[in-house]
């Protein structure tokens, strides 16, 4: 396994993707940070004007973008880590080398979930870093000093960890690149939000929402910019974080299994 986890390491650190994708995922969060805390914070959100979003609940939510909008990044990453040997061929003098598969795929979860954390830390850095200073700007306290803040900061990182393990599993079972790009990215940016905003208006099936890959996400966080939208799915209705941290695990983990079962195991050649 140790030698497994190096030669992924390797792997991604011989290539672009990894560092391109964390400065798109750094300029995107840090825009819509800078761009949102602007909004809300010099429009009046700290005000009693606005109770909707008060001054106290800006930070949480400014500073949980790094999830909301950028979990798809660390998926993206993941999700390419395991169709792009199989596109390449690399996968094959792989299974030469440690022909038990099962090692080669645990490798991957685990080198991508620790680089799904490190794009935490970089999503992290640019809604913390840019959105306090704007909030300060606004006369808002960022809330830097405070236990909460950085016990949500930790589990944006766990939260973007569990997405690119995720990743990984959704690549074993479904090899083909293209396919898979194209279901990531139209599942996160168009059915999933438009789930949410259909289930939030119909009463009997608003607990399923809470079950969505993304609102198990913002229930990990703790906070998001999504649940205070009317209809997608408010604080009372959301998981605990715990609860939406084993959601989460659990998608990864069936995806991974199952993985592992089909594709995994046929003959790549």
């Amino acid at each position: 396994m140790i030698a497994a986890i190096r030669s992924e390491c390797i792997k991604l650190l011989s290539l672009r993707l990894w560092w391109v994708l964390a400065l798109i995922l750094f300029g995107y969060v840090a825009f819509t940070a800078a761009l949102l805390a602007a909004a809300f914070g010099f429009a009046g959100g700290g005000e009693a004007d606005q109770p909707q979003l008060p001054g106290d609940a800006l930070p949480p939510l400014i500073y949980s973008l790094a999830t909301a909008i950028g979990y798809a990044i660390p998926l993206i990453l993941g999700t390419l880590a395991a169709t792009g040997e199989v596109r390449s061929q690399t996968l094959t003098p792989t299974f030469l080398a440690q022909p038990k598969r099962g090692i080669v795929l645990g490798a991957k979860l685990v080198v991508n979930a620790l680089t799904g954390a490190l794009f935490g830390a970089v999503a992290l850095l640019a809604s913390v870093g840019v959105g306090a200073a704007v909030l300060a700007g606004a006369g808002i306290d960022p809330q830097l000093d405070q236990a909460d803040t950085w016990a949500l900061a930790g589990r944006v990182v766990l939260a973007m960890a569990i997405w690119a393990a995720l990743g990984v599993g959704l690549g074993s079972l479904i090899p083909n690149q293209i396919a898979a790009i194209i279901i990531v990215l139209a599942f996160t940016q168009f059915v999933e939000p438009i789930l949410r905003l259909v289930v939030g208006f119909i009463e009997w099936l608003a607990p399923v929402g809470r079950f969505l890959p993304g609102a198990a996400s913002d229930a990990l966080a703790g906070a998001s910019i999504f649940t205070s939208i009317p209809g997608m799915g408010g604080a009372g209705e959301s998981l605990d974080w715990w609860q939406g941290g084993l959601v989460l695990v659990a998608y990864a983990a069936v995806l991974t299994v199952l993985g592992w079962l089909t594709t995994w195991r046929r003959d790549i050649t």
